[in-house]
């Protein structure tokens, strides 16, 4: 499969991340525990140079939790603060306030010394479409203040949200970054259901998400589904349409619906707690984006 995918929105809310990037102290950046590099956008750390980072792992409840620590410890090494979270939950929320000023510890002595007190520090929101930055917000205030949706691209403009005396943030909208110089990152990030559907052929997708499986978790597959594997995943697919009844015209595999159930149960943890990339796969070079080092 070929990924290229950016909306002009996209090119819109890239600018306006730079142009309010001056007006804020933290950057708080939501990957996607499951692909917690290929999530990320590259363009971040350029426009986010000299700022305090914060790292969340959200969706951590739908990744391995070993995995989780690895992933949380790798950050740190390269210098960010990183948490782990479940947004939709409350996971790991109550902690964020203390990382966010401990992240900004440096900065807030700055202001002391000048004889500025009691500023909240303003922290910008940021991540790829669908990776859960609304409910993350929404879950912080306690309230619904940010819209939020289970498609990419429902925040469209910046919002800025007071949390309390001492936390602002600044919501942006979700952006992808040009191009995928890797396409095993866009087929990732197609599993994670960071690129719409819509533009996807789902059969397709899910027989590259059966062979990813069949690579790292022996046995998922046919464990959920109670079906054989085969040596092709398109005839895996079709025996999935038959355990899961998934017919058209009275006797006919509709191999497309099978490839819906299955890329809905992988997103939603119904196969289980499962994470597609490790740091060793990086740090190899063996696949994806390298994560810059401030």
């Amino acid at each position: 499969m070929h990924f290229q995918w950016y909306p002009g929105h996209m090119t819109k809310a890239r600018r306006m991340m730079q142009e309010n990037i001056k007006l804020i102290d933290l950057i708080i950046e939501l990957v996607d525990a499951r692909i917690p590099v290929s999530s990320r956008n590259p363009d971040i750390d350029e426009l986010g140079k000299n700022k305090a980072r914060l790292i969340l792992l959200n969706k951590a409840d739908l990744a391995e939790e070993k995995a989780n620590d690895i992933w949380v410890e790798y950050f740190k090494k390269k210098g960010y603060s990183a948490v782990k979270v479940n947004s939709r939950k409350g996971g790991g929320i109550k902690s964020i306030q203390g990382v966010i000023q401990e992240a900004c510890r440096e900065k807030m002595e700055r202001d002391r010394k000048r004889g500025i007190l009691n500023r909240p520090v303003r922290a910008m929101v940021v991540g790829i479409p669908n990776v859960g930055k609304s409910t993350f917000i929404n879950s912080m205030a306690g309230k619904a203040c940010a819209k939020t949706g289970n498609k990419p691209g429902v925040t469209k403009g910046k919002q800025w949200i007071r949390l309390n005396k001492n936390v602002e943030l600044l919501d942006t909208p979700g952006i992808l970054w040009p191009k995928f110089e890797d396409q095993q990152v866009g087929l990732k990030l197609a599993f994670i259901g960071s690129i719409k559907d819509e533009i996807l052929q789902t059969e397709e997708l899910s027989a590259e998400l059966i062979r990813v499986l069949d690579s790292r978790y022996p046995g998922t597959v046919e464990d959920k589904y109670t079906v054989p594997l085969s040596e092709d995943a398109y005839e895996t697919l079709g025996n999935i349409a038959r355990s899961r009844h998934c017919l058209v015209r009275g006797s006919e595999l509709d191999t497309e619906k099978a490839a819906g159930i299955l890329l809905d149960d992988f997103r939603n943890g119904r196969l289980g707690r499962i994470t597609l990339e490790t740091p060793e796969d990086f740090e190899a070079g063996a696949a994806g984006q390298e994560v810059s080092e401030e």
